[in-house]
Order: C-alpha cells, then structure tokens, then sequence
C-alpha cells in the first residue's frame, strides 16, 4: 500500500515470523544459542519460554532454515493441542514412515528402532514444539516416554518446546514433575529495553529501505515504544498503522501526532484526533458543495424526465406563438398555471437512490487520500468497494491527473470502522 511512497522494497513491519528479518537482541541470542547447543549436544529436552510476541516462533524458524537437513531431520509441531497418539502419528508422518499399529505403546517401541537407524547413518531427530503451553498435561507427561529413547550416550530424539509463561506454570504441577526434571536446558526471551526496541526498528527499515532512510520522528518512536513495553509483535503492529495512517496523509515522516493517533485507535478509544475531525469537515462541505450544485444543475432535471403537461388549446397557443410572435398576456398566464410537471414512476424511484460522489484527480491526489477526504475514514474494504465502482483503476497506487472517479454511497457498519 504504502511501498511506493516510502521508498521500500517490501514491508518492514509484517507481524508474521519472517526470518529475513530477525533481530538477535541478547535475549533472542541466547534463546537461539540454547536451541543450536541443546540440539547439537544430544541434551533431550529444551525450553524456550517467553511472553506473547517477543519473537519465539521467529527464533524457531530461523534456526529451522540453517540447519543442515542432511545431518538433522525436524518435525515441527504448530498445533500441539494433540493427544500422545496424534503426535506419534505426526512424527511418523514427517519422517515418511508409516506407523505399523496405532497403539501408542507399540509406536513409541517402533519409532525406537526408526531413530536407531538414523543415529546409525549419522543423523539427529529434533522434535519441535511451539506454542507448547496449549498441548494437553496427558501428552506432556508422555512426552518423557520419549526422552527415554537413547542409546547408551546419547538422546536419539532432541525435544525443543517453546512457549508463553503459562507453560512455566504447568511444569510445575505434580504431575509434570517428572518432565521437568528433564529439561536440561531452559532460557527465557524477555521484552526489549528502550534502546533495544530503537535499534529493532532501524534493522527492520534498514532491510526493507531501498536508500536506508528513517520514515519516523524520534518524538514518534518514543511514545510507540512506551506503547509497545518493548514486544515486537507491538511495535510492528503500530509502526506498520503509523505507515499506513501517514500515507494517507501523505506526510513523508511520522509525526508524533500520527503516532498518538495511531496508539488511540489500538487501545480503542472513541475520541478521534484532530486530522480525522478536519477530513470529517472537509467530507461534509464537499458533500453538501456538490449536492447543491446537482440540485440546481439543469442536467439533474434532464435526468428526472420533467416534462410539461398542455392542453390541447394551450399546444395551440403555444404553436402560434412560435410562428406569429410571443402570445397574448392572458394566454402565457394560463400556460404558466396549468403546466405541471409529470415525473414518470421509475424516476421518481430513482430519484430516491443516493447520488455517488465524483472527483477528479489532481496533482498531489492519490487513491487513499482521496477516498479518507470522501468517507472520513479508509481502509482495504472501502478501498476495494471504490475500485469495483471503477474498472479503470487497476492498481490503488496509480490515478491520473484529469480522471474522474466515482465514490459510491457507503454507509460503514461498525464491524468497518
């Protein structure tokens, strides 16, 4: 959307773990460091644990696209809300094995031989568990059958799980004792300080610039790290609406003003700021402008059909008339009080159809910045309504100066706004 503008090559903000852009804060180093030895040294089970959106899942897969998949095969679970025998099958399935019995016990003794094999040949098995806190306390007890899976020195399947703080809470019930006796290594993300969220948010633009440049104010970047309390999942969230909310007002830095706009409507305050009152204003003079000019515009009474109603005698007057002169004063009078507008019944229902809006495009103007002046408010639906009412518009990111585009009627629900 904003790309362009901007001068970037892709989004710098995107909350999905990219690996492309990761950030290794000391916290993130270590918890990278921890997974790379406890795999590599055959140390059975490691956790990972840290707070919603500090990057867990981030570190997982970048870890996952440096590996050497000749000398380490992975399974990586996403969705561990899985009985002991559906994450048995899971792990037969990704190592390309199908499992001979569905019996839990006899699997666990059938995999034993598989990982048998594979220790043979060199090779080491990692079972990857994110989001652990939501795998059922049955199947995390079992978990430890696996871990008995080893030779007479070493772990034949490594165990990584990761996940938010509840899962520390779970461990340390009686029943996953066992388990937790287990882990033989543990580390745990923590939120980024002040200056590590300044210097995550420069690695992120820096590899998403075309000429490295900084698009914020550091009056911005102050309140939306105070906002944040240093989660990156946060500050991408309200760095790409700062994006978005300064494209459409076409501003090339993120003001502080932005930024507090942009942090209301994230904590969902009712309040607006005051840019969104002055497109409110605007939207309102354009729409009563152009109202009245239609009202009065002969062109409107065309489109209404009116169409005078004669007499006989007064077609007759007004026939002579065209020929012989202007008629008599008696004679105007009375074709001034009896002609009556007759308005067919399809367009009076017409009528009562609301009037679009059409603007055309001038220098300066772009899709975004035209459809927040019309509406108050913009955003990827309303966008995609205003393209359907315009078939010549094949990209949001390019109008032409002189084009009239036509904003249809849109009366947002609340789900919209």
């Amino acid at each position: 959307m904003y790309l362009n503008f901007y001068n970037l090559k892709k989004e710098p903000f995107q909350i999905t773990p990219d690996p492309e852009f990761l950030f290794l804060s000391p916290g993130h180093k270590e918890a990278l460091a921890s997974i790379i030895y406890g795999v590599e040294q055959r140390k059975g089970f490691i956790a990972i644990t840290g707070e919603v959106g500090v990057g867990k899942t981030t570190i997982l897969r970048s870890y996952l696209e440096e590996i050497d998949q000749e000398r380490l095969k992975t399974i990586y679970i996403f969705n561990p809300n899985l009985s002991f025998r559906g994450l048995l099958k899971n792990i037969f399935q990704e190592l390309g094995v199908d499992a001979k019995t569905e019996e839990p016990s006899e699997m666990v003794i059938e995999l034993y031989g598989i990982l048998i094999d594979e220790y043979k040949q060199g090779r080491n098995v990692a079972l990857i568990i994110d989001e652990a806190q939501n795998m059922p306390v049955e199947t995390l007890e079992n978990l430890r059958l696996l871990s008995n899976l080893e030779t007479s020195k070493d772990k034949l399947i490594q165990i990584v799980l990761a996940g938010q703080p509840e899962f520390e809470e779970t461990l340390n019930i009686k029943e996953l004792r066992q388990l937790k006796q287990r882990i033989a290594v543990k580390t745990t993300i923590s939120s980024l300080a002040k200056d590590e969220c300044m210097a995550y948010i420069q690695h992120r633009l820096t590899k998403a610039s075309l000429h490295g440049s900084i698009m914020f104010t550091q009056s911005a970047l102050k309140k939306i790290i105070a906002q944040s309390h240093g989660i990156p999942r946060l500050i991408n969230i309200l760095c790409d609406n700062a994006l978005i909310t300064g494209f459409g007002y076409q501003k090339e830095r993120i003001s502080v003003r932005v930024a507090k706009e942009v942090i209301a409507d994230f904590k969902g305050h009712k309040g607006r700021g005051p840019m969104k009152w002055v497109f409110a204003a605007v939207s309102f003079l354009l729409v009563a402008g152009i109202f009245s000019v239609l009202v009065f515009d002969n062109s409107l009474l065309r489109q209404l059909e009116v169409v005078p109603k004669f007499s006989e005698q007064e077609k007759h007057v007004s026939h002579k008339a065209d020929n012989t002169g202007s008629p008599q004063t008696g004679q105007v009078a009375a074709i001034q009080v009896q002609s009556e507008p007759i308005i067919k019944k399809e367009t009076t229902e017409a009528k009562k159809e609301p009037i679009p809006i059409i603007r055309t495009v001038r220098k300066g103007d772009n899709l975004f910045k035209l459809v927040r002046e019309i509406y108050s408010y913009y955003d990827e639906k309303l966008i995609t309504l205003v393209m359907q009412n315009n078939p010549g518009i094949t990209s949001s990111d390019k109008i032409l100066i002189g084009d009239e585009i036509i904003f249809p009627v849109h009366k947002p629900s609340r789900e919209d706004r």
